[in-house]
Parts: structure tokens; sequence; C-alpha cells
């Protein structure tokens, strides 16, 4: 097949919601030495894309962005210089490209695809190669898409400095992509999993995706007593923060002494932190931001998701012309795990 030299893609040229999402046609260079030009067949949706639409993400994006960070899709030409990959395999792209190994700094912050440098709502894009990863084979194009943000941030959580152990126990909120990740990559690694949610109905695919035990913060406001009461009084190794301040003094009671509070969202809005840090001395907790993860962490991810042949939980997938729908889904809180947009046909 003849290389494109055009693509069409989804631009903002407005950040005051996703009613401005527009498909445009652009001009697509060949891939340089170092890069791979890549078919994208499918795109997650994280609660990231929502925020840049609005104009609200707090790390900031380029103007008239091409939105999304996730993606997966099939390699169709490779630069010169280009070793480890050939035409026709399979790939997904680090969230932030240039996130080979190691700790974050603000330069690899600023090649965070779909906010400070363009995304991957698009038909076709260049990668550098090293940004790059090889799908697992039991999974579809749709399940890969859903890995680079909300798996690697679960799985860097619980991978960090002090990793997860078998018979450790583990807090997720929610049953958002990142807490589902959670939950299955902490069943996988042999803890325990308590999982929290609103809903009675996402709690029952909690359970079935293996959660130990279940609790809705509707009917169990103070839901830090009960993780308390369920760890008889220890608390948890691992939290997995996706509230934000709404929730990180619950997080900080659920948390064992000298346990970690992994931050990642901030989806539960506003609330008084102001007592945080003297909670965290008295406890000797660790509160760790989470910035995605990096190439190896995810080629490490994928070893541990093919010898447990996990499969990530799509709720729903859009086609490329729905996108404006994805978001809006998305948005509404009807979905449990991941939302797709299906950016090529079958």
């Amino acid at each position: 097949m003849a290389i494109p030299t055009t693509t069409r893609e989804y631009r903002l040229p407005k950040y005051d919601g996703y009613h401005n999402l527009t498909i445009k046609e652009a001009t697509l260079p060949p891939p340089k030495a170092n890069e791979v030009l890549v078919k994208i067949i499918a795109v997650s949706l994280q609660y990231r894309d929502l925020m840049v639409s609005k104009g609200q993400y707090p790390l900031g994006h380029k103007d008239n962005v091409v939105p999304g960070s996730d993606m997966a899709g099939e390699i169709i030409a490779v630069g010169a210089d280009v070793a480890g990959f050939k035409k026709g395999d399979r790939v997904c792209a680090n969230f932030a490209l240039d996130h080979v190994y190691g700790d974050v700094n603000e330069q690899i912050k600023n090649t965070g695809l779909g906010a400070p440098i363009d995304g991957v709502l698009t038909e076709y894009r260049n990668f550098p190669a090293h940004s790059l990863v090889h799908i697992p084979a039991h999974l579809s194009y749709v399940e890969a898409s859903t890995l680079p943000c909300a798996a690697l941030t679960a799985y860097n959580a619980l991978n960090g400095p002090t990793p997860l152990k078998a018979g450790d126990t583990v807090l997720v909120q929610g049953t958002g992509g990142v807490s589902i990740f959670a939950l299955q990559l902490a069943k996988a690694s042999g803890a325990t999993v308590i999982a929290t949610s609103s809903s009675d109905a996402k709690l029952k695919v909690a359970k079935e995706l293996g959660a130990d035990h279940l609790i809705n913060y509707k009917q169990t406001p103070d839901w830090e007593k009960e993780v308390l009461r369920i760890t008889e009084g220890r608390g948890v190794d691992h939290v997995v923060e996706v509230g934000g301040p709404g929730t990180l003094m619950k997080s900080l009671a659920s948390v064992r002494y000298a346990g970690w509070v992994h931050v990642i969202g901030f989806v539960a809005g506003a609330g008084d932190t102001s007592n945080a840090p003297v909670v965290a001395l008295s406890k000797a907790a660790m509160i760790r931001g989470i910035l995605i993860g990096s190439r190896d962490q995810f080629e490490a991810m994928n070893r541990l998701i093919v010898a447990n042949k996990l499969k990530p939980i799509v709720d729903k997938v859009f086609s490329f012309e729905e996108a404006q729908e994805a978001y809006a889904y998305l948005e509404s809180q009807k979905h449990v795990g991941k939302v797709v947009i299906k950016v090529a046909k079958d």
C-alpha cells in the first residue's frame, strides 16, 4: 500500500467544551529516520481529555491541539534508522513520548500527547520509535488502546518505590479506567482489594473482577471507617486516590502507618485538605503524585498482562465520527472501565 500523504484529524480550535471537536484534513509528512508511521485503529478517552476540551487541564495545553493520548495501531512505514519494529507490527505509544525510563522531568512532561503536543485522535501519525511498545498478542486494538494512560498509571502506582506484594491490601476508588486496572493488576499480583463506588451495579462488576470487599460510599459516607474495620484497624498498604481534595483526608485515614496514597486524579472536587500534612506526618504516610509512567514500565506491565491473560474492561465503543458523543458518554460517568473511539473501520 502507498504511504498516505494526508490524514483526517480532530482539532480543538476553542477550549470551552468538546462541542468544538472538529475534523480537519492535514498533510502527513513521511516518517523521519528514527520514526515509524502508524495507522491508528483505536483511541481510548481519559478524564484528562474532558478537562483539556474545557480549558480546565491544570498542566496546560497548546493552541488548537489534536486531542487524545491513548492509541493502538499498526505500523505502515518505518524510518531508515529504526530497529526493533517493522511494518505490520501492532503497537501502542507511551503517554509521554520521551518518558523512556526513570523519573519524569519538565522536558519529558512536555511530550505528553494530547495537551502540550498534538495527540492521537487522527487516522495516521508518526511516532519516535523509542516511544512505542508491542501490543500483547491476546488483546485487540480496542482493548490495547486503553493501556497507555489508565493501565500504566495504575501499574506505576502499585509498583513504585515500594512495589505491591502478594498479601498486601489495596483500596481503589470508583470504577473508572485507572481504578478498574488497579483492581485487575492488584488481584493478578496476589493482593486483597477493597473497592468503593456510589453504585451497587458498578460494585457488582468490581466483584466479578475479583474485588474482595465492596463499599457503597453513598450508603456508607464514612467509608474510611469501614476500610479500617475490614483491615482490623491496620489500614491498607496502597490507596489509588482518584478523587483528589474531595477524598484525600479519607484516604489518609484509610492507609496504614507508612503506607502509600497514590494521587492520580481529582474527580471528587473540592475538599479541606489543610490537615493533610499533620495526618501524613502522624502516620509516616507517603503521598505520591503519579504522572503516568515510562516506556520501560509499560513493557513490564505488558509482561504481567500477558502472564495473567488480563483483558481490559471496555464499556462502549464509538466511531471516529462520533467523538463528541464519546466525550459526552465519558462525562456522564455511566461507564465502567474505558470508553473507546474506533478510528479505523475493520
